[in-house]
């Protein structure tokens, strides 16, 4: 139940009705009895109304605005004044045909008719019976027709449920009325004073907020009990409406009582701050719209930040997500949103500056002006995502720093090795405590700028953890296509990063995830030889330690054969980080002789190398002599770069059996036994007696047991050491070799040709076999690496042994 919906054919309003007209008393039993007597007339005027529905008993002011509705009431007044009402179907239809009203109505006395001084006609109706129309009779002036009474079933006086349910739609009245403070208080009363139940259902019908239809539906209703049932059912629903309405205009109070102390308080604090001189909120917002004022975003981001800076306005800065916002904004403002430095295209000064910090890494310096050049041609080209991959040591991250000067951008770098969470690249959602952005956005951040030259170091040594797989996530920092609009979790928008360029550096790309791999451009950064190392000792790292300790280049000088020994006896390394930690110790024994005022050779000599660094310590991989039978030289790759490894095999009386030793991996292990199974099927070829497979046992072994070893490139070498073995021949001196074997006699390529060619060179040797395939690779390399080197290029393990196996028995040879 709420505010009565007063009828109109155009609009319907009480407004006008004149304060001394006679109240209109409530339908009483006998009135409703004596109502019920009469008879129906047998044609009747119908009055369609357009937003209500008029019931039996009822009382309603309408105001009629058509012409057909004013001369209708008008002609009905001046007669015997009852006309049918019935309910439009469309409120909307401005002139209502027979198929646009309802065909059950209700009958209705016109009770007063009063004319409004806008020129509208208002008439109080009040129902008498329900009625359908039979045969419409006429359409102008207005609709008539002839009509018949609708039965209505009334149950009887005593019926209990029928009672019971009127008592429950009494109580269920007041209790609206009582809720709804838009019901005057009155009403009450006039529910407390109806005596008759049909009425009761019917006044309360009519009063209900429900639409036309809703209440048709009801008039419709043959069922007294029904109709009570069912306006029982739309009083329940109006009762729950409004409760829930009263409940949370109760919350409403409640939290405006509670905002406005809080603002009061506020306003109190802020006062006081000024008072003390510190700076209020409000001061901080406005300094913050200031600095928005001078930014370069785009007016996506402007208005982003804008409604952020509202929603903080209107935040009680004693809040814990006030500091969270606050975090938010000042982020959003030390950004560098499209802030780019100003690239320099001076290729020769970049190629300066390149050779001047790095001696070597032509390939890598070669990408870089090839870089620069497209760049300065076409001046709108994507960064390139490059991957420097090679052993420790050998200058991957420091030549980020160079690339960096010779563009003329930041210098930014970031350590991937060990992160596990994901929220390290993407950053926290900012509703968690202590959320932070990425560590990309941080250095961005940090940078100024939003193109600088970044650094991801050791790439390959991101690790998976329960919260999260980080390098996926680094798939869209790495992506040329996507990193355009990078999300960060606490940034909460896309922030552009195709013009940073990005520089990864990897020791080993196997454990790379491949997706993250396969957007790099991959650049291998290969070892120094030993000539390039005692260069860069001589250029950069001694007059470095030099500066470091404290000392001038006046006060220690070595030599290149000086620095050749150290290189030679005091590091194994592809790279110089070693070489540096040695040079280091020199530095310091001439610091201390400075400061304690005794005397030192200012030009050192070897014994003086001796004194400081002891003893030469790396003779493992200087080759050795072919004395022994079944010892051949083999060439490894290792994470440090390249190295030699000796393949060692005996022969011992026993049934045949194969043992292999050396702390050697799976695939390493099955090299040996496919060289055996090999040797065995073609002994004749190799002039070996067959019975000695089962007459003596094999036994090979790789030195450096503790050192793990594995992969396939040691095959032809453990196949040339077993030939050796049951001939008892002499391999081919200052010879290596490297290739995986197959069964049917096949050497297949390997990798890492290059650092195994310079620990080749570093042992002296002399020849190297490879596979044809390898070719490619030494073509690749610089001619300076390759001098005093013999390569002898093979595809079938027979070529091997003719080259490797020499004629001369060995000193001491067995006899079988």
């Amino acid at each position: 139940m709420g505010n009565s919906k007063f009828t109109n054919f155009d609009n319907m309003s009480l407004q006008s009705i004149e304060e001394d007209a006679e109240l209109i008393p409530l339908l009483t039993p006998e009135d409703e009895e004596e109502m019920n007597k009469e008879g129906l007339p047998e044609t009747l005027p119908i009055l369609p109304l357009r937003n209500t529905v008029l019931f039996p008993g009822v009382v309603i002011p309408i105001t009629a605005g058509r012409d057909k509705s004013i001369k209708l009431i008008k002609d009905a007044n001046n007669g015997n004044k009852v006309i049918g009402v019935v309910s439009q179907k469309d409120e909307e239809t401005e002139n209502p045909d027979v198929k646009d009203i309802n065909t059950l109505g209700t009958v209705a006395k016109i009770l007063r008719v009063l004319q409004m001084p806008d020129g509208n006609t208002t008439v109080i109706i009040q129902g008498k019976k329900r009625f359908e129309v039979a045969e419409v009779l006429t359409r102008d002036p207005y609709i008539t027709a002839t009509v018949r009474e609708a039965q209505e079933q009334r149950p009887e006086k005593d019926d209990k449920e029928f009672l019971a349910i009127i008592d429950s739609i009494k109580e269920l009245s007041l209790q609206i009325i009582a809720n709804n403070p838009n019901i005057p208080s009155e009403a009450s009363f006039a529910i407390k004073n109806i005596q008759s139940n049909s009425f009761l259902i019917n006044f309360i019908s009519s009063n209900m907020n429900l639409n036309v239809a809703e209440k048709q539906n009801l008039l419709e209703i043959r069922d007294l009990q029904e109709r009570a049932l069912a306006t029982l059912k739309y009083m329940n629903v109006e009762f729950q409406k409004l409760e829930l309405k009263n409940d949370i205009q109760s919350k409403v109070r409640n939290d405006m009582d509670q905002q406005q102390r809080e603002y009061f308080l506020h306003q109190q604090m802020k006062t006081i701050q000024e008072e003390l001189g510190g700076v209020s909120y409000d001061e901080e917002i406005q300094e913050m719209r200031a600095r928005a004022k001078k930014k370069k975003w785009n007016e996506k981001i402007g208005e982003h930040f804008d409604k952020e800076l509202s929603k903080m306005q209107r935040m009680n800065p004693q809040v814990a997500e006030y500091s969270i916002q606050r975090n938010y904004l000042d982020l959003f403002l030390d950004l560098p949103w499209d802030e780019f430095s100003k690239d320099k295209f001076d290729l020769k000064r970049a190629q300066k500056i390149l050779d001047r910090d790095h001696y070597g890494l032509e390939d890598v310096k070669r990408r870089i002006i090839e870089y620069l050049a497209v760049l300065k041609l076409r001046n709108d080209m994507k960064s390139p995502i490059l991957c420097l991959y090679g052993p420790p040591g050998v200058g991957k991250t420091s030549l980020g720093k160079s690339v960096a000067e010779a563009l003329g951008r930041e210098y930014v770098r970031i350590s991937l090795g060990g992160l596990r969470d994901e929220a390290e690249i993407r950053g926290h959602r900012k509703t968690y405590i202590g959320a932070m952005p990425g560590r990309i956005v941080q250095s961005l951040k940090k940078a100024g700028k939003s193109n600088p030259v970044f650094i991801l170091d050791e790439i390959d040594k991101l690790s998976n953890s329960h919260q999260g797989d980080p390098s996926s996530a680094m798939l869209e920092v790495l992506d040329p296509e996507q990193n355009s609009a990078f999300y960060d979790n606490f940034l909460e928008m896309g922030y552009d990063l195709s013009k940073v360029m990005f520089i990864a550096t990897a020791n080993n790309l196997s454990t790379i995830q491949p997706a993250l791999r396969d957007r790099m451009e991959i650049i291998n950064v290969s070892g120094y030889t030993i000539e390039e190392k005692v260069e860069i000792a001589r250029r950069h790292l001694l007059p470095k330690q030099l500066k470091e300790h404290g000392l001038e280049a006046k006060h220690l000088k070595i030599g290149k054969p000086q620095l050749e020994k150290i290189v030679e006896g005091y590091t194994r390394e592809s790279g110089v980080r070693s070489l540096e930690k040695q040079i280091a110790k020199m530095v310091r024994y001439a610091a201390k002789s400075i400061a304690t005022e005794e005397e030192y050779e200012i030009k050192v000599s070897s014994a003086d190398v001796e004194k400081v660094l002891g003893p030469a310590r790396m003779e493992r991989d200087k080759y050795e002599n072919n004395d022994v039978a079944g010892v051949v030289t083999g060439l490894a790759w290792t994470s440090v770069g390249g190295d030699i490894l000796f393949i060692e095999s005996i022969l011992s009386k026993g049934k045949g059996i194969l043992n292999i030793t050396g702390n050697l991996g799976k695939v390493m292990k099955e090299s040996a036994t496919i060289a055996m199974e090999y040797i065995k099927s073609n002994a004749d070829l190799f002039g070996i007696d067959s019975e000695l497979f089962e007459e003596y046992n094999v036994h090979i072994h790789v030195p450096e047991g503790a050192t793990p070893k594995d992969g396939p490139s040691a095959g032809v070498t453990m196949l040339t050491s077993l030939v050796s073995l049951f001939t008892q021949r002499k391999v081919k001196k200052s010879l290596a070799m490297t290739g995986e074997i197959t069964l049917r006699g096949k050497v297949l390529p390997v990798g890492g040709i290059k650092e195994k060619i310079l620990a080749a060179k570093r042992a002296r040797i002399k020849e190297i076999i490879l596979c044809k395939e390898n070719e490619r690779d030494i073509l690749e390399i610089k001619q300076d690496y390759l001098k005093g080197l013999t390569f002898h290029y093979v595809t079938d393990m027979h070529e091997v042994v003719d080259i490797a196996i020499t004629n001369q028995k060995v000193k001491n040879a067995k006899k079988f």
